[in-house]
């Protein structure tokens, strides 16, 4: 969570939590999810889906998306390091975020101060887009990091 986002957490009434704690991992599979949510939550469509798009607007809620499992879909995955300049950083973010299988995207205090994970169909496949990211931006100093072992932790946050 943001900076910005936890000092907006003080402006969270028992409805944004109760819809908060409700799309965290319980966000309906239906034609209609924000009704469905209105009716745990005892509020309309329309009032649910004004409040969740002030929480974005907030910054309260960065993404809704879905999470898949990439390995039991056929896929692979690995963290990936870059030691960027800061001349080609704008440059090699907006490369890397180029590609859809870039899932996070982080700067870091470090060396190595960029982080992202890539997902592709292969090990092959991941090994071309960095080299491609290699090519297009001129980082040469790219490490990639595969899981030996997976930990999928699920978080939710009480509100």
């Amino acid at each position: 969570m943001t900076e910005h986002a936890m000092n907006n957490q003080d402006n969270l009434d028992e409805l944004d939590r109760a819809i908060l704690n409700q799309i965290q991992s319980h966000f309906p599979i239906a034609a209609r999810p924000y009704q469905k949510v209105g009716e745990q939550v005892g509020l309309s469509e329309a009032e649910v889906l004004c409040r969740v798009g002030r929480l974005m607007e907030e910054g309260i809620i960065r993404r809704i998306g879905a999470n898949f499992n990439s390995r039991q879909l056929g896929y692979t995955s690995t963290l990936v390091a870059a030691q960027v300049p800061p001349e080609k950083m704008d440059l090699f973010v907006s490369v890397v975020n180029d590609y859809p299988g870039v899932t996070h995207n982080y700067l870091r205090r470090h060396t190595y101060n960029i982080w992202f994970t890539l997902i592709a169909e292969s090990t092959a496949r991941l090994e071309e887009i960095i080299q491609e990211i290699a090519d297009k931006t001129g980082v040469a100093a790219i490490l990639s990091l595969p899981a030996r072992r997976i930990f999928k932790i699920q978080v939710d946050f009480s509100l």
